[in-house]
Formats: structure tokens, sequence, C-alpha cells
């Protein structure tokens, strides 16, 4: 028997869609704003996973300029039917406020590693679409309705119409078929058919501390659905545990007929509360879990009994192990591994890997805090204590030209070491700005390392649960500290509660180029070395 700790996926992976085709197991996650859209894993025996080609790569699939914070690819759903895969997604353009511009789309491909089609517009009526085949031929999509009256729930249910492939656009009635429980806030429909029954399985409760999974049947696709009397899976009453904000939810049939749901879930840090209501401070984001399930009087329960999924799983499964990530990446393939991923706009539009060669060459383009044509290529942060180190070449000749290494949850919310220029006495110096929610600082001795005419520099970020100290170098070897001991607890979900949006990400660490005076002066990155050991 194989035996995987939870998060099976670490760092923000949220959202997750498990498919099984034959003896192939895969998992689609969300990707907000971060160009690629849609991550994609691929396992033989559930436990060990290898990272996917992104399935979106053009921007006629995604167009992720001047979505918002949290904004872009939500709740993918990826499924299987007659040798096609098909992949559902939501690009969010708008979500604060009483309304939400949720727009949905299919793209479909033969091939896992070669190209998917051009997008298929579906609808804007919700998000978490979810494409079901029923075993009659017939196809039907199922999402979530939104409601921006404020004197109704703005979770409306679960809307239904089937989708003719022929035709290649919805057609036929429009139909609620699941209003869902008294929890409200319910999303992420997908549907099953078993013994019967059409299953529906649901998120309730909302992304926070209050998340969770229920089922509901009907005999019939179109309802009417009856709702299990208990979550399937929740840790909304049980605050101490180590994971939390369990929730969104699909399930598989493994070959040897055990059952498994896909869940995400956030490990809270306890030492600080950025708002009163959150457990602590969940930095990586929501990650990606999975759990033993069973069947029992025609509902579905974990396996480990109770409504609170495990810290650990198992599979029977025959091991088959993938290559482990390289710790340090030395750009000289001339291509950038799978896990790096881009903020809004893909690698081509503003970096490249074969103008120097061992080099990662980002020009420089608007802000770090623009929500349009940033030049950023960034990892997720997957544990608890980190160190990342990067060489960087500049040769800025002004205050408007940066380049460095930021640690990063979104355009609110980051900590940036940088090497820019002081025009007054002409050289070369190194700085570091903050963005906490809706304020800026400069740590006490930012701003006051010159570096001379210095064009080489090594930049050091080291993570140890909340606490984030800086590092720099001019050879190499010696790192001095800059900018002290920084708190990280604005890097997290929870501390959106302070400025009345909502944040569903999770903490990177990258490189970044600005010139923002127009001309895209570049930087160029040596390498990129990531250190890990989990600290729980």
């Amino acid at each position: 028997m194989l035996v995987r700790k939870n998060p099976v996926l670490p760092g923000f992976h949220p959202d997750p869609c498990i498919l099984r085709v034959g003896s192939d197991y895969y998992l689609a996650t969300s990707t907000f704003q971060w160009f690629g859209g849609v991550e994609l894993y691929h396992s033989k025996d559930l436990i060990n996973w290898e990272q996917l080609p992104c399935p979106l790569t053009r921007k006629s699939q995604l167009d992720l300029e001047g979505c918002p914070n949290s904004g872009g690819v939500w709740a993918p759903c990826l499924s299987y039917s007659d040798g096609v895969f098909y992949l559902i997604y939501t690009n969010v353009k708008n979500f604060h406020g009483i309304f939400k511009d949720t727009h949905n789309y299919l793209v479909t491909t033969t091939d896992l590693y070669g190209e998917w089609s051009e997008p298929i517009y579906l609808n804007s009526s919700g998000f978490d679409p979810s494409l079901f085949h029923d075993d009659d031929g017939k196809k039907y999509l199922v999402n979530m309705r939104w409601d921006h009256r404020m004197e109704h729930h703005d979770f409306a249910g679960i809307l239904m119409q089937e989708y003719d492939p022929m035709a290649k656009k919805l057609v036929g009635e429009i139909k609620t078929i699941y209003k869902g429980t008294e929890i409200g806030a319910t999303e992420a429909p997908h549907l099953y058919k078993k013994d019967g029954y059409y299953y529906l399985i649901v998120a309730e409760g909302g992304t926070m501390y209050n998340h969770g999974v229920r089922l509901a049947r009907s005999k019939s696709i179109w309802g009417e659905y009856e709702s299990d009397p208990q979550p399937l899976l929740t840790t909304r009453n049980n605050p101490e545990k180590y994971m939390q904000r369990t929730g969104h939810a699909s399930y598989i049939e493994a070959e040897n007929g055990q059952g498994y749901l896909a869940y995400l879930c956030a490990r809270p840090l306890r030492e600080k509360k950025v708002v009163d209501w959150a457990e602590g401070c969940s930095i990586l984001g929501r990650e990606t879990c999975i759990a033993p399930v069973k069947w029992e009087n025609g509902w579905l329960r974990l396996e480990n009994g109770g409504e609170v999924p495990p810290e650990e799983y198992f599979s029977n499964l025959k091991e088959v192990k993938y290559a482990e990530k390289p710790v340090c990446d030395s750009f000289n393939t001339g291509v950038l591994p799978l896990h790096y991923k881009t903020l809004r706009s893909p690698l081509s539009d503003f970096a490249n890997l074969n103008e120097r060669e061992g080099f990662l060459r980002i020009y420089g383009r608007e802000a770090i805090t623009s929500c349009n044509k940033q030049s950023m290529v960034a990892r997720r942060l997957d544990a608890f204590k980190a160190e990342a180190t990067t060489a960087l070449e500049f040769s800025p000749k002004t205050l408007q030209e940066m380049a460095g290494l930021t640690v990063f949850y979104d355009t609110y919310n980051f900590f940036y070491l940088y090497m820019s220029h002081n025009e007054e006495i002409n050289e070369n110096c190194l700085r570091i700005i903050v963005r906490d929610s809706l304020k800026f600082y400069n740590p006490i001795d930012s701003g006051r390392i010159l570096i001379g005419k210095n064009e080489k520099v090594w930049l050091r970020a080291k993570i140890n649960r909340l606490n984030l100290e800086f590092y720099y170098s001019l050879d190499g070897v010696d790192y001095l500290p800059i900018g002290g001991l920084l708190d990280m607890s604005n890097l997290c979900d929870e501390a959106y509660g302070l400025i009345g949006h909502e944040g569903h990400t999770g903490t990177f660490i990258g490189m970044c180029c600005q010139d923002l005076t127009g001309q895209k002066s570049h930087a160029d990155f040596d390498f990129f070395e990531y250190k890990t050991e989990e600290n729980r």
C-alpha cells in the first residue's frame, strides 16, 4: 500500500478537478491571473504526479490583460469522452461589488501533450462550469448562477443546459436543478451517474473557514435533487485541525474500484490573525488534497469516517515515480520549466531564453502594481520554509528602471528587492519596497545600499513561516542582510478582509523587471535556485 501526506499538490493549487482515463489519472487546478491558465498533472498511482504542459498557451484562448487580482481562470473542469479531452474554464473579468463578469469557455484536444483548440464560448451566467457526458451520448453543462440583486442571495443555485458537440453550442432549456442547503454559497458543481442515480457534488459555505462539500441525488438528470442530510467533507466544525477551508471536490473511481475525492484545503499559520474571523494566515494559498471515499446506503462517505478529511491517504495501485524538479534552474535549455508562471501575459510578450545563452532575459514594462503589462516570471511558494536565490545583470540608467526578486501575492500585497539607479550620484543601488494592502513602505535601511557601478548582484529571499529576510551579494559568496525581518502575514487570502476585496491566490517567488520610461530596458537572470524544508 502506498501512502502520501496531504496536500498532494502543495502551494497554490485550488479548485481541483480529478479525472481517470483507463489507467491514467489527471488533475486540473485554477491559475487565476497567472498565464498558462489551468495547471494539469498526470499520475499512474494517485501518489506521484508529473506536471503537464499548460493547455491555454495563446492569447486567443486566454486574454488576461487587465483582469483584476484573483480574477482570470477559475475552477476548470477536465473531462473525457470518445477519445477527446474537454476542458471548461471561467475567465473572470470583474468580480468586485455586486456584479460578476464570468465568461465560460470550452477547449478540446486528443493529446494532452499537444495543442488545444480555439475556445468555444458557452455562457456568462455564473462560474465553476462543468461538463457531464451521459451514457446516452448527451452532454450537459452545469454552473452556479450569480444573482446581483441585493435583496437575494448572490449564489442562486445550479443551472443546467444541454451542450450540442456538433453545433458546438449550448441548446435547449436552461433550468435551475439545485438550490443548495441552508449553509448557502452553493457552487463548484460536478455531475456523476451511479446505480440509477444522478449525483451532484457541490461546494458550499464560501471559500474561507465555512467551506465544505455536499452531495445531492436524483433519479432524473433534471431533478429534483435530494440533499444528503450531512456534509460529505468539511472542517468548519473543527477549527483545531491542521488543514482548514476544505471543500470544492470532484470524484473518481480507480481501476480497482476504490473511490477518491480531490478537494482543496488551506493550512493557516496560527501565530498571527490578520482579521478576527480567520484561524491564521494561509500564505501558501489553497492546495490540492486527495481522500479515499466509499458508498454507503446510496451516499458517498469518507473512508476514515466522519466529515473531516484525512491528513494522509492511501493507494493500492502500482507505484510509478517521476523525476524531481531541479533545485537550480540554469536557463540553458532554451525552454522555461513548467513550474514557472508569468503574470497575465505569455512569456513571449516580454522575455526569452535565446537572446543570451544561459540567461533569462526580461524586458521591463509597466509597474509591479500594474494589472496589464507586467514582466514577471515566478514559481509557487510550496513550503513554509524556503530559500530563493538569483543572480541579476542589469544596467539601469534612471530611477524608473528596476529589476530584482519579488515575494508576491498580488499587486496589493508583495515584497520587492530590486536594483535601480541613483541619478544624484550616478551609482546603482538596491532598494526594497513593500505593499501591504493599501499602504506602501520601505524597510529602514533600504534605499541606502549603494553598489557603485556594479551591474551584477546576487539576491536572496529566506522565508520561515511568516518571517521574510532579504540578502544580497556582490560576489555570489558572501551575503549581507538588507531590510531587516519582514512580516509576511499580508500575503494571504485572509488579508483581503482588510481592504474589502476578495483574495483567492497564493504566494509566488520570482524575477521581474520594470521600465517606467517606456524604453523597455532589459535585465538578465543567470539562474534561479529554490530550496525548501517542510516546517509543520
